[in-house]
């Protein structure tokens, strides 16, 4: 049986627990540790275990969907738990329950499918993603050609990257009225590949630049169009 480890640091933002370190998992572990998180990576793979073993703060080799385990891992103390179980939905919706029932603060559960989705939904869980779904909406925007990247925040409002039109050459954001005309908000300016900076109604656009703009999905597609 797995040992209880103490995970608190007050020197650390959270603790987070990443159960399931397939392709998903692992990647999104090792960027909750860049971002200053320690993180426990579970999984009943030992191979998968071992492979993880060098970038997250702790791995165990253990079975989500034993209550008991769960228990000795004191997966109660985390400040979120995030279950990205891939391939088999019995232990998805298995191991997000018993997290529910311990009362760990925030779960979140990789969905593959609208039906898991439901599923998790029903049992109460905090955030259901679906990474591969939301990751298609995004490519699609990129091919079709409308935004250089594309983020959803939240239904019908997207953040995105594009180019500037070549009739804003020159002109300031206060001129422009971008809000104030097509609904949508530059948030910051980058040139090419350079560092993007905060805009401003001063900020002057120059041929070339890069915009992140916020704004109604339907409003920053209609941007897009233009020229």
């Amino acid at each position: 049986m797995a040992k209880k480890l103490n995970l608190r640091n007050p020197n650390k933002a959270s603790n987070i627990a990443v159960i399931g370190l397939g392709r998903f998992g692992t990647s999104l572990a090792l960027e909750l540790v860049k971002s200053g998180c320690e993180v426990l990576g579970i999984d009943s793979d030992d191979r998968l275990v071992q492979a993880s073993a060098a970038g997250l703060t702790h791995v165990v080799k253990a079975d989500s969907t034993n209550e008991e385990t769960l228990r000795e891992l004191g997966i109660d103390e985390f400040d979120a738990a995030v279950v990205a179980i891939g391939s088999d939905l019995e232990a998805s919706i298995l191991t997000a329950s018993l997290l529910l029932q311990l009362g760990v603060k925030q779960v979140w559960v990789k969905a593959t499918s609208s039906a898991h989705g439901r599923i998790l939904e029903q049992l109460g869980v905090h955030h259901v993603v679906f990474p591969e779904a939301d990751m298609g909406r995004r490519v699609a925007h990129m091919v079709a050609g409308e935004s250089l990247d594309y983020i959803e925040i939240a239904p019908e409002f997207v953040m995105v990257k594009i180019s500037a039109p070549t009739s804003f050459d020159g002109q300031t954001l206060a001129k422009l009225e971008l809000r104030k005309r097509y609904g949508v908000t530059v948030v910051a300016t980058g040139h090419g590949d350079q560092d993007f900076k905060n805009a401003t109604p001063e900020t002057i656009i120059h041929k070339g630049d890069h915009l992140l703009l916020a704004g109604p999905t339907d409003m920053i597609r209609a941007f897009g169009q233009l020229s």
